[in-house]
């Protein structure tokens, strides 16, 4: 092992900074590599990848790779299994991701509402934020009605494909959408981009979206964009199967949700002192 860290070593001092200038700040190429593993992993979720798969997918040397691998297990972001050879997310990334959780003051301030929400409607709510072109689930409540999970906190969903980040995407001009074809999660989703901003102007019109098994079969979700910033980064969506969801329960969703989206706006801490992350 020894051997294998020195080559590591060697390996990364001789590429330390790599890519163009951002900023004025070169990208540090084995700070890069470490994250890209570790998002890798992550991806894979309960399927665990040998050395020689993630060497050969990341483009890295099976040296330097195995020693990354070591460096990471000792610290406790990357885990291994008894034999040594099947290596999966490790537990320090789930305690970064709680701390970025509570850290939030939006999130904190959101889920006392989401609560209410939930006990008013009987149904799963949803906190949601936009990253990138997708979603990524901050805060879930589900319904003691219906106990199949369809979403946990850190699942990460495509923007287009859902009513969190259908509300988002409704925020922003169509010419930010990408050009597409989309990938299909229901023969209900939206794959192109035409299809798409049709239903995005329908949502704004409106002023939610609507996911009829568009994501999931057999669940329609309600979007509802929080606008304590401009554009909308976090949205809060109710979930409901198809077979409960009547014209009298749609509205009652509707209202209740529009109605937690006020009070949310209205209590978020806008500026105070608070540091705002970009």
């Amino acid at each position: 092992m020894g051997a294998a860290v020195s080559a590591y070593d060697r390996h990364m001092s001789e590429t330390s900074e790599t890519g163009d200038a951002t900023g004025g700040v070169r990208e540090v190429k084995s700070a890069a590599r470490t994250v890209e593993l570790l998002e890798v992993l992550a991806e894979r979720g309960d399927r665990p990848a040998r050395l020689q798969e993630l060497a050969d997918g990341l483009g890295v040397p099976r040296s330097s790779m195995y020693a990354l691998l070591q460096t990471l297990i000792s610290r406790g972001w990357v885990r291994t299994d008894v034999t040594g050879s099947l290596y999966g997310i490790g537990i320090h990334a789930l305690l970064t991701g709680t701390s970025y959780l509570d850290s939030d003051p939006r999130v904190r301030v959101a889920r006392p509402y989401l609560d209410e929400a939930s006990q008013a409607l009987g149904e799963t709510i949803h906190l949601g934020r936009l990253d990138g072109h997708d979603v990524a689930y901050l805060a879930t409540r589900e319904s003691h009605e219906y106990l199949r999970t369809i979403s946990r906190v850190g699942r990460r969903l495509p923007a287009h494909v859902g009513a969190l980040g259908k509300a988002l995407l409704a925020e922003r001009p169509d010419a930010e959408l990408p050009e597409g074809p989309y990938e299909a999660h229901t023969p209900n989703t939206h794959t192109s981009r035409e299809s798409l901003a049709a239903d995005l102007a329908a949502t704004r019109e409106r002023g939610y979206s609507v996911d009829r098994e568009e994501g999931v079969p057999g669940i329609v979700g309600f979007g509802f964009a929080l606008r304590y910033e401009v554009p909308a980064l976090d949205a809060m969506s109710c979930s409901v199967p198809v077979a409960r969801l009547t014209p009298d329960h749609e509205a009652r969703i509707v209202a209740v949700m529009r109605e937690t989206r006020a009070k949310v706006e209205a209590t978020v801490p806008a500026g105070n002192g608070s540091v705002h992350w970009r």
